[in-house]
């Protein structure tokens, strides 16, 4: 019997097989390479424009914060106590603040209205000067050519000049209202056409005029041909009262007379006055009646206060007087 060769009786081990992908496995690795992709293009222009927004908007609202407390600051004056060290070498005497305080009794509150009212303004010029920068930091950055954009701004100017003429007029118009500080917030105006009321806000190219109904208007500065402040230094308190016109006018005026002074003694009304209030002489003449005008230069803001406590004075002796024509029928039928 023929040998048989030992190495083919060798059993052979099995041979290991390759094997296949999981599909889990590419998976993951997908995962990975779009998250290596997002990442790579959001470090590019993204990162840096998120970085630009978010620095503005930080940078704005500092600004805005710093405004805010310089005006607050200035409008409400800090009290002396607060400051140390340095700061209050540079403080003035108090003879030297009272004095000013006497000399211009008025100034205190005209200095408030216009730190809020230049408040406001920088408050907006801020955000019109942060939000221009960001837009053209983020148009840099997206590949848009901003350097022939600035060059051509002079072009665009001319053309836009043409059509924009309103809108430089109540700039310039914004500009010239508050160098001449003709009102400021919180001041009682008439800027003509029916807008009458509270300054709320005033910026470069409007205005914003809250009635006493509650409207709110808003006027440009630029159509402003007149501008009537009733609060600005100091007002005047009026109260015209008509009587019959047969009247004993020496009678009137010692009644009048006698009203004037009981307001003028009044706890509530003396610090709103300037001066005494007086009683004019005849102002007008009708068929039936006389007008008498009481009238006193009171603190700005307070002349509808002190005119109706005239009227109610004014009233009380006319009746304690019986110049009025109901007193004057009742005292008859007595």
């Amino acid at each position: 019997m023929a040998r048989v060769n030992s190495a083919l009786l060798t059993p052979v081990p099995p041979t290991a097989s390759t094997p296949d992908p999981s599909p889990t496995t590419d998976l993951t690795d997908g995962i990975v390479d779009a998250g290596e992709s997002f990442w790579t293009w959001f470090t590019g222009w993204p990162l840096r424009i998120t970085i630009i927004v978010v620095v503005g908007v930080v940078v704005l609202v500092l600004l805005r914060r710093l405004v805010s407390h310089v005006t607050e600051r200035i409008a409400t004056g800090v009290p002396r106590a607060t400051e140390k060290g340095w700061k209050a070498g540079f403080r003035r005497s108090t003879f030297v603040n009272d004095a000013l305080v006497i000399a211009n009794p008025l100034a205190s509150a005209r200095r408030a209205q216009r730190a809020r009212t230049v408040g406001s303004v920088l408050n907006s010029t801020a955000n019109i000067v942060v939000g221009v920068m960001i837009l053209l930091m983020i148009l840099t950055e997206v590949g848009f050519r901003v350097g022939p954009l600035l060059a051509s701004a002079g072009v665009a100017g001319i053309a836009l000049g043409f059509g924009a003429q309103s809108l430089v007029k109540d700039f310039i118009s914004g500009i010239f209202i508050l160098v001449e500080d003709q009102y400021g917030v919180g001041d009682v105006v008439d800027l003509g056409s029916g807008a009458e009321g509270v300054i709320e806000e005033v910026q470069l190219r409007t205005t914003q005029v809250r009635s006493i109904d509650g409207t709110l208007w808003w006027v440009r500065n630029g159509e402003i041909l007149r501008a009537g402040n009733r609060t600005q230094q100091w007002s005047r308190a009026l109260a015209e009262v008509r009587v019959p016109v047969d009247a004993d006018i020496d009678v009137v005026r010692a009644a009048l007379g006698r009203a004037a002074d009981a307001v003028a003694i009044d706890p509530e009304l003396a610090d709103q006055l300037l001066e005494p209030p007086s009683v004019r002489g005849v102002d007008a003449v009708t068929d039936f009646s006389m007008t008498f005008t009481l009238h006193a230069q009171v603190n700005p803001g307070t002349q509808w206060d002190v005119s109706r406590a005239l009227l109610r004075a004014a009233q009380a002796q006319l009746r304690r007087a019986r110049v009025l024509r109901a007193d004057a029928v009742g005292s008859t039928e007595d």
